[in-house]
């Protein structure tokens, strides 16, 4: 009973020492993160491209991996350059549509014949647009800052993969508690990989989509707001909900009348509802496994702790955190609260650590 009681008490203490550690590293491990993202996409873009027939011949590691360097430096310089453009004209623009906003405002609060009016002023502070704008522009600049950190951090990381196999083989004196380890990390890396492949799909269709929709209307800024609904793309629920509100206002003060509003926010709604709820499903199946309302609470979590780029990685991280539980005897019941359905995969043994492994033979 006194055994349990400590272990209780110091999972609880470990959890918040672990929740502190994130919060106040902020600022250090952010950087690291956000260039994990980077090298893993440049592998596996590379390993995508080894997969490609040339003549009846895959292509070489040698040629595959500096393309797919190539891909990523062009891919995000191009959308560097889009995003600051973008966001320079809407900054010149936004007291134009500041004014445009309170014209809307008033003319709908004329509708209602309140005897005391209320006016946009007393809802939003001075200068709401333009502040925002300037928000979303720091932002930019802030990512722009923390660049070369990233490109370092990403840099040692491609130098030093060819050693990570032998380190993690050398952490286990006993080569089965090594094996289970590698089998683990492979577990993890085809769940993570099956996640954003799927997603980044169904992201670019989303922001394809809303593009085309908002060029057709020939609302301003079309390929800003698509970029904007591919990002937000990987943040469940809100994301969708998000990249249809922002497009939709900028329609309310763009055209004189309501009409291009109501055809702006249907379709990017039906766009959202069809790839999210219907196509994605379909796509990503069960092979997550995750509660919808751990994904939910994930999501309020890491936003919480890192801002945008926790909630684009709150659900990886969560399906990571519910694999490495799963292969523990005592972590296994964290496993199962945060499995969809609770149906944890039970290998047939453990090894005396407590580590599960998967036998592939």
């Amino acid at each position: 009973m006194q055994s349990s009681l400590l272990n209780v008490t110091l999972s609880i203490i470990l959890v918040v020492l672990v929740g502190w550690l994130l919060v106040a590293g902020r600022a250090l491990l952010l950087p690291f993160v956000i260039a994990l993202i980077v090298w893993y996409l440049i592998n596996a873009l590379s390993h995508g491209f080894q997969l490609v027939r040339l003549g009846g011949r895959h292509l070489p590691g040698w040629i595959a991996f500096p393309l797919a360097l190539a891909t990523i430096f062009i891919a995000g310089t191009f959308v560097f350059d889009m995003v600051a453009a973008n966001l320079a004209q809407l900054a010149r623009d936004a007291p134009v549509y500041q004014g445009r906003l309170e014209e809307v405002f008033d003319q709908l609060a004329g509708l209602v014949h309140l005897s005391d009016p209320i006016k946009l002023e007393d809802l939003l502070p001075d200068a709401f647009v333009p502040k925002l704008v300037t928000a979303g522009a720091g932002f930019v600049t802030t990512v722009a800052g923390s660049a070369s950190l990233v490109f370092i951090y990403t840099l040692f990381l491609l130098l030093e993969q060819s050693t990570f196999d032998l380190k993690l083989e050398r952490l286990f004196a006993d080569p089965e508690k090594a094996k289970a380890a590698f089998a683990v990390r492979a577990e993890i890396n085809q769940s993570i990989l099956h996640y954003f492949s799927i997603k980044t799909a169904v992201s670019i269709a989303t922001g394809v989509l809303t593009s085309l929709v908002l060029t057709v209307m020939d609302l301003p800024y079309a390929p800003l707001f698509g970029f904007i609904a591919f990002l937000l793309n990987y943040i469940p629920t809100i994301g969708s909900l998000v990249s249809v509100i922002f497009p939709s206002l900028l329609a309310v003060v763009y055209y004189d009348t309501l009409v291009p509003f109501f055809i702006i926010a249907t379709g990017l709604g039906s766009i959202q509802f069809s790839i999210g709820n219907l196509i994605e499903p379909r796509l990503m199946g069960s092979s997550l496994n995750l509660s919808g309302l751990v994904i939910m609470l994930s999501l309020a979590f890491w936003g919480s702790i890192w801002g945008a780029v926790g909630m684009v990685l709150c659900v990886p991280l969560t399906v990571l955190i519910m694999i490495v539980c799963s292969k523990f005897e005592a972590s296994r019941p964290v496993a199962v609260l945060l499995s969809a359905n609770g149906a944890i995969a039970d290998p047939p043994g453990h090894e005396k650590a407590g580590l599960h492994h998967h036998d592939n033979g």
